[in-house]
């Protein structure tokens, strides 16, 4: 199982919202470059960057910071999502050397423009389906997307999306435990390897989220864990190799 921690950005600093709130921020590094390298040294093969100024603006807004988190990078892969919009953005950040684009706001909206990534750049392009009480919900989470998130699963499978990235809104930068019983049913619903997002608290819940993997889910991303020191990262990486 992947182990990805998390690099949320906003006005260049790495910060945590409560719920996708951008009035609950607590920033936790002036420098998101020197977290990842931090990651990185701690063994973390992959790491999750969401551009949050992006997600509002609908455009990448921490380029230049997303830029020196690759050259922090080393040998560990960065997925980033954010404000990538359309193929033209997608192609921008694959060039700057990120291993893989996450859609939210397109993927949910925009199922052609989807469709035509997942051709140029197969297996390079992740949905991120974010619901709240099973609704999918859009730019930067402030608007209904007017579906179920299994609905929408089911369709990002259909047109070509290989990895689906799952958080529920509500667990969101909480530490209240991840929703591994809705995780597991958007993978067996779409037959995508899903990764679970949202609420990881404590190492528990990463054994929690291991002990599904054969219902396809993937990976786990932690966030606000790490930063408030309940989840040790070298920890939770020996546990998803099967080592602790």
């Amino acid at each position: 199982m992947i182990i990805f921690p998390a690099i949320d950005l906003r006005n260049g600093k790495a910060v945590r919202l409560v719920e996708g709130d951008f009035k609950q921020e607590t920033v936790y590094a002036d420098d998101p470059a020197a977290v990842a390298e931090q990651f990185r040294d701690a063994g973390a093969e992959f790491l999750h960057v969401v551009d949050l100024d992006g997600a509002l603006a609908g455009e990448s807004r921490n380029l230049e910071v997303i830029r020196r988190i690759l050259a922090k990078a080393g040998n560990m892969k960065v997925e980033v999502g954010g404000g990538i919009r359309d193929l033209h953005a997608v192609s921008r950040m694959l060039d700057l050397g990120v291993t893989r684009v996450i859609l939210g706001s397109l993927a949910a909206r925009n199922p052609a423009e989807t469709r035509e990534i997942c051709k140029y750049f197969p297996g390079q392009a992740v949905a991120g389906i974010d619901a709240k009480n099973g609704e999918v919900a859009v730019e930067g989470w402030g608007v209904s997307g007017g579906m179920n998130y299994l609905e929408l699963g089911k369709r990002m499978a259909e047109i070509g999306i290989r990895h689906i990235i799952f958080t529920d809104i509500s667990r969101d930068g909480k530490l209240q435990g991840v929703n591994v019983e809705a995780t597991a049913e958007l993978a067996k619903a779409s037959g995508v390897k899903v990764i679970a997002s949202g609420g990881v608290a404590s190492i528990e819940d990463v054994k929690k989220v291991m002990a599904r993997e054969q219902d396809g889910i993937e990976g786990v991303i932690i966030g606000k864990a790490l930063y408030a020191g309940k989840v040790d990262l070298k920890e939770a990486l020996a546990v998803a190799k099967g080592k602790a």
